[in-house]
């Protein structure tokens, strides 16, 4: 899905494209040469641009065209670099629609128009009238940090470009997705640099033989590093399949509790978004939302669908899922911080929470973000005890509990992302099967506290 304040992004940046291209004239001397090694450059580039590998859970993908990129920089020059990169309109990737092949094609011409403009303001050891083409031996050592400047505007400016259509097109597509894109931005700087840099081994080898040569000898360490990016990318895959494969069983002990997992972790970016939290923090987050009560696997399923009141030794059960959930999960190494809001999230900032009794800024900053949203959700869900509030109502109790059970920071940045964002409702619960036992009690609903008697 395509907003239209993201339709209007990519407007501005085709138009600033095709406008720097069309007043900015050919190197001196461009020749027949210029244009066979113009057509070489976007063949390679397309070929590139056309087998990307998924990154981000298949949100976005990846690929290594920007070493066409670069080495058009050095032999053509702004425009010549600016043309190659704008063949990704046409990439053969049948799925991409219109908004995103002109993006795409934009960006890259930007970005490599860009470029060609540092390398050309810093390089002065080619003669006056022949700025670019292929490096001779006597110029190659000054060309190095010229090129490295002009891989490092190509790189900035794709990404800040790609953030910014992020940015523009927030709220329209997967919340999920969309974080992991932004979280990914960090891992493409790293791998665009690095297939940058391809882009001189080409140039450099355009000077020693035909440029069609050149171009079919790079390919093979542009896709073995297309390769590389891709195993990490399905290991990222297999992550998220595991999280969302525990999620899953949590729920089904559960009927009325179906989404809350997804949902809270929706509520939970929501919130990141608001208070300016970093890409890769944000990305924890949502983990931890989406696994917050992986825990219930450990408390005996006759005790969550219980419905009548609990004994004391059954409402300890209830207080430990907590801990639970953190042994479960606490060998998956890249939750990193997702494990103490997935530890600490029925904490109140009072003190009166469980299952350390932590207050206020004890809390971990994480564990206070999934109170907020898990209790928002619990409350506008359906429960088999009573129908679901309004968003209104939800907010309402909220504010009641800012400053006793929630932290009201977080609480004011949740009610502003509903202002921006919206929520979308749990969709209605049908009626559960005859044989199907529901929870009476919710421990994440502060409107309906647990009923506890004395043991017998």
């Amino acid at each position: 899905m395509v907003s239209r304040i993201a339709w209007l992004y990519t407007a501005l940046v085709v138009c600033s494209a095709v406008a720097l291209v069309a007043v900015t004239p050919l190197p001196p001397g461009a020749g027949s040469h210029f244009w066979i090694d113009l057509v070489i450059l976007q063949l390679l580039f397309l070929i590139c641009a056309s087998t990307p590998t998924p990154v981000a859970a298949r949100q976005s993908a990846w690929s290594p065209s920007s070493a066409a990129s670069l080495a058009a920089v050095v032999l053509l020059g702004p425009v010549g670099a600016a043309l190659v990169g704008a063949v990704a309109v046409v990439s053969l990737r049948g799925q991409l629609r219109l908004a995103r092949r002109l993006f795409n094609g934009a960006m890259y011409a930007l970005s490599g128009y860009l470029a060609g403009q540092a390398f050309a303001a810093l390089q002065h050891s080619y003669p006056a009238a022949h700025p670019f083409g292929p490096p001779l031996a006597r110029y190659f050592p000054a060309l190095l940090l010229p090129f490295a400047a002009a891989a490092v505007v190509h790189v900035l400016a794709n990404l800040s470009l790609m953030w910014g259509v992020l940015r523009a097109n927030r709220g329209s597509g997967p919340v999920l997705g969309q974080m992991a894109m932004e979280s990914s931005l960090p891992l493409l700087l790293v791998s665009d640099l690095g297939s940058a840099a391809l882009g001189l081994v080409i140039a450099a080898l355009w000077a020693v033989m035909p440029g069609w040569m050149a171009a079919a000898i790079v390919l093979i360490p542009l896709f073995v590093a297309r390769w590389a990016m891709g195993q990490f990318a399905e290991q990222q895959r297999a992550y998220a399949a595991t999280m969302a494969a525990l999620c899953q069983a949590v729920e089904t002990k559960d009927f009325y509790t179906r989404g809350h997992s997804e949902r809270v972790s929706r509520g939970s970016g929501m919130i990141a978004r608001q208070i300016s939290m970093r890409a890769e923090r944000a990305e924890a987050l949502t983990f931890a939302g989406m696994l917050h009560d992986v825990g219930k696997l450990g408390v005996p399923t006759k005790v969550l669908q219980k419905t009548g009141p609990l004994t004391e030794e059954e409402y300890a059960a209830i207080q430990l899922h907590p801990m639970r959930g953190l042994e479960i999960v606490r060998e998956i190494g890249f939750l990193n911080e997702a494990l103490a809001g997935i530890m600490h999230h029925h904490e109140r900032i009072d003190g009166r929470g469980y299952p350390m009794g932590f207050a206020g800024d004890e809390i971990p900053e994480f564990a206070r973000v999934i109170a907020v949203a898990d209790a928002f959700d619990s409350i506008t869900s359906n429960r088999s005890y009573r129908k679901a509030r309004s968003i209104a109502q939800g907010v309402e109790e909220l504010r009641k509990g800012a400053g006793s059970q929630f932290d009201p920071v977080i609480v004011d940045a949740f009610i502003a992302a509903l202002d921006r964002e919206g929520w979308k409702l749990a969709e209605p619960a049908d009626a559960p099967p005859d044989d199907q036992i529901v929870t009476a009690q919710d421990h994440d609903d502060p409107t309906a506290p647990l009923r506890v008697i004395e043991s017998a």
